[in-house]
């Protein structure tokens, strides 16, 4: 039985941003899509006290997920889609069913001015424990949003896909973070950009040739270490358009730059087994924090 492609869902437009792109993954994919609404424990009276006329609370908890899912089958026919009631924590409910998901979406409301993401407490607890990919979706994202403009510059679903931008660390690279990349590149037929961020580790000591640029020589290290990493992958995904993009700098603010022409924005993050507990890396919180295309955080170790 297939994996499902996993919602988060509350009442809010940041959570109905997320079930319409969760929507569109599950269709891209040919998997199903389900619907998860968690409630915290109240008691029992408080659930059948009315809100609003005769309806009580636990009524409305129950509308949620159902008119969303029939708003869901109605705008995307052909996906599967289902939904669920949990109870318990958000974030521990989360982080459960992530485990039996292909991917798991929440959202995120998105910040003023340049945009970027507003990550609540129960967002940045579940990224940092789910194992299986989540991706993060700001409130208002449209479908358009993913795609280039058409020839008179209007947004369009109609058009190609913008790229899906991955954050490479060339060093430590990881199998499931560049294998999640590339199958988001190829579901949707769009380039991939490879970003590597680096910064000189030296300066010129005496004696050095004057015709010696340290720049130049590191550049051009850093460049074929990326393209050494890409070429297994390249062969497996011979259909995608690779653009490697080694440049110097920050990896984070190099992918916030790439994000805002971006459909994807991938990012791993280590899995670290200690009992100091979890953390998400720092490049990976500011790519979360700062991007303006969704973002998908990939597990490895």
């Amino acid at each position: 039985m297939p994996r499902p492609v996993t919602v988060g869902l509350d009442s809010s437009s940041e959570s109905r941003a997320a079930a319409e792109w969760a929507a569109r993954e599950a269709r891209l994919r040919g998997l199903p899509l389900t619907l998860v609404h968690v409630r915290e424990p109240v008691p029992d009276v408080l659930m059948r006290a009315p809100l609003l006329g005769t309806e009580t609370r636990q009524d409305w908890i129950a509308r949620i997920p159902r008119e969303a899912a029939e708003g869901l089958r109605l705008r995307h026919p052909g996906v599967e889609v289902t939904a669920e009631h949990r109870a318990g924590r958000p974030a521990d409910v989360l982080a459960e069913v992530a485990e039996d998901a292909e991917l798991l979406v929440l959202g995120s409301r998105a910040l003023g001015g340049v945009g970027g993401f507003l990550l609540g407490s129960v967002s940045l607890a579940v990224v940092a424990r789910a194992v299986r990919p989540v991706i993060l979706v700001r409130t208002g994202e449209q479908a358009a949003d993913e795609h280039e403009k058409d020839p008179v510059g209007i947004p369009s679903a109609a058009t190609r896909f913008r790229p899906v931008v991955l954050g490479l660390d060339t060093e430590h690279p990881s199998d499931e973070p560049l294998r999640f990349a590339f199958e988001e590149a190829a579901y949707r037929a769009a380039p991939l950009h490879l970003v590597h961020g680096w910064n000189l580790p030296f300066t010129p000591v005496a004696g050095m040739a004057a015709e010696v640029d340290p720049y130049d020589e590191y550049a051009r290290e850093r460049a074929g270490a990326l393209s050494q990493v890409l070429g297994v992958w390249r062969q497996k995904y011979p259909a995608v358009e690779v653009v490697e993009r080694s440049r110097s700098g920050s990896a984070a603010a190099l992918l916030v730059e790439a994000s805002r022409e971006a459909s994807l924005v991938v990012v791993g993050r280590r899995i670290h087994r200690n009992p100091l507990g979890v953390r998400i890396g720092s490049v990976t919180h500011a790519v979360l924090h700062h991007a303006s295309a969704p973002v998908a955080v990939v597990a490895h170790d």
